[in-house]
């Protein structure tokens, strides 16, 4: 009987358009079926009151376990670009069939806790009445803002007025230990990195800007693109626009202020990258099937990447966490430093490679190690490396970083050819708070 129940199930998710009602059905009936292993809540609500769904899966769905890294999807952030929100539904419903049966989904899930949101615009896609391949007012939200617009920018100061959707997903970020991220839209065929927004100090000079971690954005990218069907070739949708091995950085591409992706590398300490998934943003429903298997493949290998690098715990001589400890690899600092989280957890993505790794509790002295970074992706956990400060007996405490354009300070400091006393003072008292 029970085999029975989940099969019904997962039969009832047909290759069609599911609105609010449909979705939210399903949601809830996947959690029942499957409540050993998936937690179904609600992050906050869209303007018209609709409920930003996300589903949890990992052995241990309903909270963050230690040495487990957190991942999310995200989709339908525009309301009208729609491959994203079904490829989730489906991607959710080979996963819950899969565990116990795959010896790889089961592996992936035991060892990720990974978040799947199918949509981010409820109330844009409810509005999107005529589905079409270009452009219609189902991109915004029910106010009129394009959500990918709204967020805090690290380049310049956003003046667009925060909305409920945007609200949710921030503090949804700042509540949960985020390692690794995808949104998804349509309307192109190409994996965009950050940065999408710049100035002189990112290298937007020669039109591109450059993140502490290129390298690893550009594998990112590289991972999803050349595991998709066609991704890899970077075509694009027309003759006029071409991606070598279906990436691009986003600001190459083109500039956009307040986007999410830039937001969760700065203030979220996540790596997210933007996976345009058709070139048609609201194909018909008879096409959804091959979106799915074009790009099934692509999104396992993805979440794969969470366990790139190194993870660890900052402990004091008592062997108790210290939450906001400093712990970032020499040579690519972040202008808003990476921090533990409050079980003094740590998260680095780095590829193979040799690293300094430093850590830094304010007021003693840092400790640094040299580490030999492997690609554990296929054993689901980065290289594992603690650090103990045996004159700590304190929990370090800090603020959280400032919604400030963080980056134009370091504009400022690299257009001076001998900086004047004027940008020296001001570099010090930014750096003083």
């Amino acid at each position: 009987v029970g085999i029975l129940c989940l099969v019904s199930v997962a039969a009832e998710l047909d290759f069609e358009y599911h609105h609010s009602e449909k979705l939210e059905a399903y949601l809830k009936r996947i959690h029942a079926a499957y409540s050993s292993f998936t937690y179904l809540h609600s992050i906050g609500r869209s303007v018209e009151g609709r409920d930003l769904w996300v589903l949890v899966l990992g052995r241990f769905p309903t909270q963050h376990k230690i040495g487990i890294p957190e991942f999310k999807y995200v989709a339908n952030m525009h309301g009208d670009e729609t491959v994203g929100r079904e490829i989730l539904l489906h991607f959710i419903d080979f996963l819950v069939t899969s565990y116990g049966q795959d010896p790889v989904i089961t592996r992936l899930l035991n060892n990720t806790r990974i978040h799947i949101m199918p949509t981010m615009n409820p109330d844009g896609f409810e509005a999107t009445k005529v589905p079409d391949c270009y452009y219609t007012r189902g991109r915004y939200n029910k106010n009129g803002e394009d959500l990918n617009r709204n967020f805090p920018d690290a380049f310049e100061r956003n003046n667009a007025s925060v909305q409920p959707e945007t609200e949710a997903v921030m503090n949804w970020i700042k509540n949960e230990t985020f390692v690794l991220s995808a949104n998804l839209h349509g309307g192109a065929l190409v994996a965009s990195y950050t940065f999408d927004n710049g100035n002189s100090a990112t290298g937007t000079l020669e039109g591109y800007s450059r993140s502490p971690d290129d390298d690893v954005f550009i594998h990112l990218a590289k991972t999803y693109s050349f595991n998709h069907a066609s991704m890899y070739k970077g075509t694009g949708c027309d003759n006029r626009q071409t991606f070598p091995d279906g990436i691009t950085n986003g600001y190459s591409w083109y500039q956009l202020e307040g986007g999410m992706q830039d937001y969760n590398y700065v203030w979220g300490q996540c790596f997210e990258i933007t996976l345009e998934l058709s070139c048609c943003k609201y194909p018909p429903a008879d096409q959804l099937e091959k979106f799915w298997r074009d790009n099934k493949a692509a999104l396992i290998e993805y979440i794969k990447q969470v366990h790139l690098g190194i993870k660890g715990q900052v402990t004091d001589k008592n062997g108790n966490p210290i939450p906001n400890a400093i712990v970032e690899a020499q040579g690519r600092p972040h202008v808003c430093p990476y921090r533990t989280n409050e079980h003094g957890e740590y998260f680095l993505l780095l590829l193979p490679g040799t690293y300094v790794i430093n850590a830094t509790v304010p007021g003693f002295k840092s400790i640094l190690k040299t580490v030999e970074v492997h690609d554990n992706t296929g054993n689901f956990s980065a290289l594992k490396h603690d650090f103990t400060f045996p004159e700590v007996s304190i929990r370090s405490s800090a603020a959280s970083c400032p919604k400030t354009p963080l980056y134009q300070e370091l504009q400022w400091a690299s257009a001076a050819v001998k900086p004047t006393l004027h940008v020296v003072l001001v570099l010090m008292t930014v750096l003083l708070v």
